[in-house]
């Protein structure tokens, strides 16, 4: 039997989501930079600095020039898995994430053509059958689109063998694995790829340690990060070794900058961190959402994507840039023809 797994309830702060916009569909990256003719590192880079109330562009390999030595850069170590499984009956099951009774989050997918769309049927203690024989029991509906399911087999290895990456309707062809991989990546976990860390290669890590920027790896296993606009982010697995935690604080007292790759990292480090800002060794299942109103204990600077309209995300850009920035460099992402999603550009939000 399936224990009941329930969501944190939304904070009273972030019922309503800031800034909704229309995405012109033209602006969603259909595929790799790669296929596109560039380099991992040839995507454009947008920079907001809140204290200069600033917007500028550049290319993303420009990176090491606009950081200071002493910053530290926080990188997410989790690796992409192949989290989904086509089941038959023109039907596909994303895996998300794991939760603290062992059963896993899963969304039921409608597979149209060669993409896959929402899916409202499923009901509770329903059976389905997965390729290679095994099985999938629904418990409760968890949100509008996720149930607490469990597999009749361990996840990651049956999802090895038998699963694909998760793919939207944006994405025009499928990708390998390779292509969903960070060059931080070491720990599998992640049903969808930590994508703000996706440009860097060896070669700019390199020319950013030789600059006197420092890096350190947490890990966060991110689930499917396609929320609905009132679905906030649900709780997940994160890792902060005592090394990251020490390096954090040394950096903050030395007076350098914190800068977080990702919004996963974002959520782990401030989960570890006190209300004094102090960083300690943690590990668990956070719950955090960071909001205008909860505010920023540790980190001082966020390199992300570019997300969605009322994405839960734009809540925690806000709490960097401040909405009418965010607003600002939004449009001009726009107007410029940046690209959206995973394989698409990226943005520096600086203090």
């Amino acid at each position: 039997m399936l224990m009941q797994f329930t969501l944190p309830p939304r904070p009273a702060a972030a019922r309503s989501l800031p800034m909704e916009f229309t995405l012109p569909p033209e602006l969603a990256a259909h595929e790799p930079a790669e296929a596109r003719g560039l380099s991992r590192d040839g995507v454009r880079l947008l920079v907001s600095r809140r204290a200069a109330d600033q917007i500028s562009h550049h290319a993303f390999r420009e990176l090491p020039e606009l950081l200071l030595p002493g910053d530290l850069l926080v990188v997410n170590t989790s690796g992409t898995v192949p989290a989904a499984v086509r089941i038959g009956g023109g039907l596909a099951v994303h895996f998300s994430s794991p939760t603290p009774d062992g059963s896993w989050l899963v969304e039921l997918r409608e597979v149209r053509g060669t993409t896959t769309l929402p899916y409202g049927g499923g009901s509770p203690r329903q059976v389905l059958e997965l390729p290679g024989g095994a099985t999938l029991r629904l418990g409760e509906r968890v949100t509008g689109r996720l149930w607490q399911a469990r597999l009749s087999t361990a996840v990651l290895p049956y999802l090895l063998k038998h699963g694909t990456p998760i793919r939207y309707s944006y994405v025009e062809h499928d990708w390998p694995l390779e292509s969903y991989q960070t060059v931080f990546a070491t720990r599998p976990g992640s049903a969808e790829m930590p994508s703000a860390s996706r440009p860097f290669t060896a070669e700019l890590v390199t020319r950013l340690v030789t600059r006197g920027v420092a890096i350190a790896p947490l890990t966060l296993h991110t689930g499917v990060s396609s929320l609905e606009g009132d679905e906030a982010p649900y709780p997940e697995p994160y890792d902060v070794p005592p090394a990251t935690a020490r390096l954090v604080n040394l950096t903050r007292s030395a007076g350098g900058r914190v800068i977080a790759i990702g919004t996963t990292v974002v959520r782990a480090l401030e989960t570890a961190a006190g209300p004094d800002g102090i960083v300690s060794q943690s590990a668990g299942w956070t719950s955090r959402v960071i909001t205008p109103e909860t505010g920023l204990r540790v980190v001082d600077g966020l390199f992300t994507g570019l997300h969605e309209p009322r994405s839960s995300h734009l809540l925690m850009l806000s709490a960097f840039a401040g909405e009418e920035l965010l607003r600002r460099c939004y449009a001009a992402a726009a107007e410029r023809g940046y690209l959206w999603h995973e394989f698409g550009d990226v943005h520096l939000l600086l203090p």
